[in-house]
């Protein structure tokens, strides 16, 4: 099993900026992605931005490209998601996922999630 924490949330003004990170803990070593999905309240969940643990590979929503980046801290196995430019429609939960054999829209690992709220 692997657990996922993250931090990082909170609340700011449009165009401001956010880093999320995402620690994981337990059967870390056999992990093969690392990602970042988010929900607004009545949207689907949207798949935002995954990261390939071995190689670096990144993925990205076409919503978040060129404003959002993704990172991981093989050391501290943690990943973080930089966020700028933040516009209101990127208010959401996000939640961090992990999976150890692939790197999808339904990994198997989720965290409790953080909340993203951005003012006009």
């Amino acid at each position: 099993q692997v657990q996922l924490v993250e931090s990082g949330g909170g609340s700011v003004q449009a165009g401001g900026s956010l880093r999320l990170s995402c620690v994981a803990s337990g059967y870390t070593y056999t992990l093969y992605c690392m990602g970042w999905f988010r929900q607004a309240p009545g949207k689907e969940r949207e798949r935002v931005a995954a990261i390939y643990i071995g190689s670096g590979d990144t993925f990205y929503a076409d919503s978040v490209k060129g404003r959002f980046t993704i990172s991981r801290e093989k050391a501290k196995n943690t990943v973080y998601l930089q966020m700028i430019s933040l516009s209101p429609e990127d208010t959401a939960m996000y939640y961090c996922a992990a999976d150890r054999y692939y790197c999808g829209s339904d990994p198997s690992n989720w965290g409790q999630g953080t909340q993203v709220t951005v003012s006009s």
